[in-house]
């Protein structure tokens, strides 16, 4: 099995303690040291190992870690393995005899592999000289292979973002912190700024007039392009959170949207169900299942890279006609014992901001996965309506 992860402090003691596990189970160990999540996922696959292991709290700051796991062809493991797993945790232990014992190697070139895997995504034709790119790794686990990514194709790379000190991870750089890559653009007069997060799964662009481009608006151009090539879109999944006008835009190209649950995993499981290749999230989770198994920032960026050197035209005229819909979210804390799905004010107060948003918006209600209050949105083509429909649904959603 495979092991990297991302520049958290904490990822050396979480590597080393999982090494040894592995090897006491008879398990042999691969070691990547600091990878892309993706980067994980693609050579779990391509080395025909059984197992891919990733340490990382994604966009979280540096305090907070996590693991991920991969199955051999790549693909994120199902609940039904988690909850087996959970459920095996109760049970004694299986220790390898002496002899059996699993070994550990560092893998010295998983960089420059997945380096090479990246490029593969796009045609050799693709070239990206004469343009000045800003690459922002977050301080995290692309910050040795997102910037070569990019130069290896011709452009000029800006790198930001790729200091890593092991306490600096997200911190005022990446993917949820946009403004640093807004700013460099602007000083260094670059063309195009990609910043991804933590582990490299997102993905957010900049034009050179600081224009953000978030993960709605890049399905779309992908989407698109591949339209525009007369290659079959058959459909594109996004969740409860994409934003409406995409959809009405894609519409308008005759491609549906299907809506999962919020979760790049729920996206995954919707496209599979389907068949389809495209899907995403707002953050800039984005899945091209044709080119990768996962969510990767850098494929992601070279899609749209792609799309702008095909059509010699600009990001910002790729997605003219496509204006995001005004969202108005409120947080509405939720009295103990009250059941928001039996309220009938709620539910009147649902019906009449339908009726008078019609076509040009719709409300999403949903509970807190995490704390005890209900997120309610409203997206309208007007932003006003909105803001209207939004407060008196959470003062229902209070009664």
């Amino acid at each position: 099995m495979l092991i990297g992860k991302d520049t958290r402090i904490s990822g050396y003691m979480l590597e080393s303690s999982l090494e040894a596990g592995f090897a006491s189970a008879g398990v042999d160990v691969l070691l990547s040291g600091p990878l892309p999540t993706p980067g994980v996922a693609y050579l779990t696959r391509a080395l025909r190992l059984d197992l891919g292991v990733v340490i990382s709290a994604s966009h979280n700051p540096f305090e907070d870690n996590g693991v991920k796991f991969f199955s051999a062809q790549g693909e994120k493991l199902p609940d039904e393995w988690e909850r087996d797993v959970e459920a095996a945790l109760g049970e004694s232990p299986q220790w390898a005899d002496a002899a059996n014992l699993g070994k550990a190697r560092r893998l010295t070139d998983a960089g420059g592999r997945y380096i090479e895997f990246c490029k593969s995504t796009v045609p050799h034709s693709l070239s990206l000289r004469g343009m000045k790119i800003v690459v922002d790794a977050a301080h995290g686990a692309a910050y040795h292979v997102a910037p070569d990514v990019f130069h290896e194709l011709g452009a000029v790379v800006v790198p930001i973002g790729c200091q890593p000190d092991g306490l600096n991870i997200n911190q005022g750089v990446g993917a949820t912190s946009p403004s640093a890559l807004v700013a460099a653009v602007a000083e260094h007069r670059a063309d195009y700024g990609i910043a991804l997060d933590g582990d490299a799964d997102r993905l957010q662009m900049v034009d050179a007039q600081g224009r953000l481009f978030n993960g709605d608006e890049l399905l779309y151009v992908m989407a698109a392009d591949r339209l525009a090539k007369r290659q079959a879109v058959p459909g594109v999944v996004g969740t409860l959170m994409t934003n409406m006008a995409v959809e009405v835009a894609l519409r308008r190209l005759n491609i549906p949207l299907v809506r999962a649950k919020v979760g790049d995993r729920y996206v995954l499981e919707e496209l599979t169900r389907r068949g389809w290749q495209l899907g995403g999230e707002s953050s800039g989770h984005l899945l091209a299942l044709d080119r990768h198994t996962t969510g990767d920032g850098i494929v992601s960026a070279l899609q749209i890279m792609q799309a702008i050197r095909r059509s010699g035209s600009t990001l910002s005229a790729l997605l003219e006609g496509v204006s995001l819909f005004p969202q108005t979210m409120i947080n509405v804390r939720l009295r103990a014992g009250s059941d928001w799905q039996c309220n009938p004010r709620l539910d009147d107060a649902q019906q009449s901001a339908a009726r008078e948003l019609g076509d040009d918006g719709r409300v999403l209600i949903r509970a807190s996965g995490t704390e005890p209050v209900l997120r309610v949105m409203v997206e309208a083509r007007d932003a006003e309506i909105g803001r209207r429909c939004a407060e008196h649904l959470a003062a229902a959603a209070q009664a």
